[in-house]
């Protein structure tokens, strides 16, 4: 077996930014005494400076970025708030919360996965259960979790798939605790964790008072504010047949841009590829006729979860859930045949060499 794991390619143009002065972070973050090297004074620096880190967490090599006299504070702090949101969250990490409650078959929870687990089920329900966090046994037995890939017989599937109903999850709010109904049960946060490591790092820039900052997190993206100028961002969405070129580029501000594909993280077996987006009906990867699915809103935590949900959905029930939601988020849809689908929110600032579709326009 053979794994192939491609990135999503993100150009970005960045100029110049104006930022204000730098509060405390919100949530739990401090400046980050690792950096290997200190400071610049907050008095030599122009509006214009740049701070910009990178770091390997979740499994991916990310980039955060920061314009501005206090941008070195912003980016510490992000930087800080990556390490502490991998080492919370993770499913295989030794003593990581989501291991602990998986171990125990509950407990008690932060703050942190108390509010994940609450958007995880309001996603839960309003896409008919295609995002469901409870589908990590399975992807523990397919290999995606430790690297020993395989693909399980349909009889273990079936015996795994008695146990990845996320609705068994009990949270009691007044206690902070969490029960798994059915023993073996397991979580993952990994369909909601980037986005939500995005989201948390734009508060932190917001706090520092930066008007301007992104962070690139295994190709996807959250950028605050425009250039100085006023245009906006260009974010590059990778053509997920050609790793090399990209099927079009958008413009945009103060949203976040994450696209899942079947192209992203997968084996092959007997000449068969098996990706690591799981149909929660079945248990195995799905086949929706969809090859990636980028979305297009303000809250990175959402953005995270749609594209997971709406790649299992497909084609037609994207579109069907984009028309009943479309004023929370845009989407982009790539088909196994070779259409390009755009919402009309973003058709305008979408651009690219392909025929494209609109949906919902006239």
């Amino acid at each position: 077996m053979q794994l192939t794991k491609n990135t999503i390619i993100i150009y970005l143009i960045l100029l110049c930014f104006f930022v204000t002065a730098c509060r405390a972070s919100s949530k739990n973050s401090k400046p980050d005494d690792a950096s290997g090297g200190s400071l610049t004074s907050e008095t030599s620096k122009s509006d214009d400076y740049l701070a910009s880190r990178d770091i390997f967490a979740m499994d991916t090599y990310m980039t955060v970025q920061a314009y501005g006299s206090n941008a070195d504070e912003a980016v510490s702090q992000a930087v800080d708030e990556i390490k502490r949101l991998d080492g919370l969250l993770s499913a295989t990490a030794d003593g990581s919360e989501i291991q602990k409650l998986n171990s125990n078959g509950g407990g008690k929870v932060s703050e942190d996965v108390a509010y994940l687990l609450g958007r995880a089920a309001e996603v839960y329900d309003s896409t008919d259960k295609r995002f469901d966090v409870a589908i990590y046994p399975i992807v523990e037995e397919c290999g995606f979790a430790s690297g020993e890939y395989k693909v399980p017989e349909k009889e273990k599937i079936n015996d795994l798939l008695k146990l990845t109903d996320f609705s068994k999850i009990s949270f009691d709010k007044s206690k902070s605790s969490v029960t798994y109904e059915i023993d073996g049960m397991k979580i993952d946060f990994g369909g909601i964790a980037k986005g939500y490591t995005s989201a948390r790092i734009m508060d932190i820039f917001m706090n520092c008072g930066i008007k301007s900052g992104i962070v690139n997190h295994g190709g996807n993206v959250q950028v605050l504010g425009t250039k100085a100028d006023g245009s906006e961002w260009r974010v590059a969405i990778q053509d997920p047949l050609d790793e090399e070129n990209y099927i079009g580029v958008l413009s945009t501000h103060d949203r976040a841009v994450i696209t899942s594909g079947g192209y992203e993280r997968y084996f092959e077996e007997n000449g068969e590829r098996y990706h690591h987006i799981l149909n929660p009906d079945t248990g195995y990867p799905a086949r929706s006729g969809l090859i990636s699915v980028t979305i297009v809103c303000a809250d990175g935590t959402m953005a995270d979860c749609l594209s997971t949900s709406l790649f299992i959905m497909g084609r037609d029930g994207a579109i069907d859930y984009w028309q009943e939601h479309q004023a929370e988020f845009d989407t982009i849809l790539y088909t196994e045949d070779g259409r390009l689908l755009v919402t009309q929110g973003i058709a305008t600032d979408f651009k690219s060499d392909l025929d494209i579709t609109i949906i919902g326009g006239d």
